[in-house]
């Protein structure tokens, strides 16, 4: 199959791969589909049947009062809803109306296999090898894939003879199913304390994790410790470091189910537990808990493999960035990823990204920079 070409591929359509895409949009690159041989296109893959992103796979009883934060598209603000409304359904409404106010050209479903150079010449073409839209030639990427296809599932010894039950957050449905088990909640983050409350109402839980978990008393203020925090974030990336939690980096608040499972007893932490059995597990004493089942709430990493043919991680896993482009892969960008993990982070690094491939000369002719722009939030 003869490949097709774009000025930029844009592989993913959640928050971040939206922001690119509106900003391209906005900055006169046209349809890669419609317009094939204008100057300056782009396309969008997006591995998702559906607008929203991995909005719409999150557990019914994520609420838009329990979500970290939404930031508004850009200029396009949210109708105010329910916040008793599930997240997975008020999200992606609001990415799909977004959408229909921009048409952008999204094809969907398409899973993005690799991507690899095309010859040596650092300024030219990557190949974009997809399941289902064929094969793109492109002059630079923005990468917006998120995390979700990405879960982090640690290695504990015997895990693979446990009787019971095994499933990661993405998996989880509902507290319901594990009403009268005892069940092992993993992880110290954000979603590990939701789940954990939400299932302690209805079952013995025992919560696990690696380290003491670090409660802040006045909770993470965005205003006042946020530009620290993506100070921090920034130094690490920059530097190559692999890439951690958002918790690692603001600590946890005591939300109102943070201060519900510690009011039912449910906030013991428990050191890591060293063995699985098959009806349990190990704990670091020696002692042993039987448990019906094990929730993995040991978060998320970027997914990144299909750029794995690149080589662009170092030799501790990290990927070198400097702003949203990869510092030995200037054609990639990463958005997203990093300090753009929030939304609004996501979508300044759309912005962001769009600015420096203008400044980039893509493909084999020199480009021409675009009209100023005049600033957006």
């Amino acid at each position: 199959m003869t490949p097709r070409s774009a000025t930029v591929v844009v592989i993913g359509a959640g928050q971040a791969g939206l922001s690119a895409g509106f900003h391209l949009q906005r900055r006169g690159f046209v349809s890669a589909l419609d317009e094939p041989a204008a100057e300056r296109t782009f396309v969008m893959l997006d591995a998702n049947p559906e607008p929203g992103g991995a909005w719409q796979h999150r557990w019914e009883s994520l609420t838009m009062a329990t979500v970290n934060g939404i930031f508004d598209l850009p200029t396009f603000a949210r109708t105010p809803g329910s916040e008793d409304e599930p997240s997975r359904d008020a999200v992606p409404r609001y990415f799909a109306e977004f959408e229909h106010a921009h048409p952008l050209p999204i094809v969907r479903p398409v899973r993005v296999l690799d991507v690899s150079r095309v010859g040596a010449d650092p300024r030219g073409e990557l190949l974009v090898r997809t399941d289902a839209a064929g094969v793109w030639r492109a002059g630079a990427i923005i990468n917006a894939t998120g995390t979700w296809n990405n879960p982090l599932l640690p290695s504990i010894p015997g895990q693979e003879t446990f009787e019971g039950r095994q499933l990661h957050t993405r998996d989880y449905v509902s507290a319901e199913e594990f009403a009268g088990q005892r069940v092992a909640v993993v992880g110290g983050g954000i979603s590990a304390v939701q789940q954990l409350e939400e299932i302690s109402r209805g079952a013995r839980t025992f919560w696990y994790t690696r380290r003491e978990p670090v409660f802040l008393e006045h909770g993470f203020n965005p205003e006042v410790e946020g530009r620290s925090t993506i100070a921090k974030v920034i130094a690490d990336v920059e530097a190559g470091e692999p890439a951690s939690s958002v918790v690692s980096y603001t600590g946890l608040g005591w939300s109102p189910y943070a201060i519900a499972a510690r009011d039912r007893g449910a906030l013991v932490r428990r050191p890591m537990f060293t063995a699985i059995e098959p009806g349990g597990v190990r704990e670091a004493d020696g002692a042993f808990t039987p448990v019906d089942a094990i929730l993995w709430a040991t978060g998320f990493r970027a997914d990144l493999a299909h750029l794995d043919t690149l080589g662009l991680r170092n030799e501790r896993g990290g990927i070198t960035m400097r702003g949203t482009q990869v510092a030995d892969e200037p054609r990639i960008h990463l958005i997203g990823f990093g300090p753009s993990q929030s939304t609004v982070g996501a979508n300044r690094a759309g912005r962001d990204a769009v600015r420096a491939i203008e400044r980039l000369e893509l493909g084999r002719s020199e480009r021409t920079a675009g009209p100023r722009e005049s600033a957006v939030s």
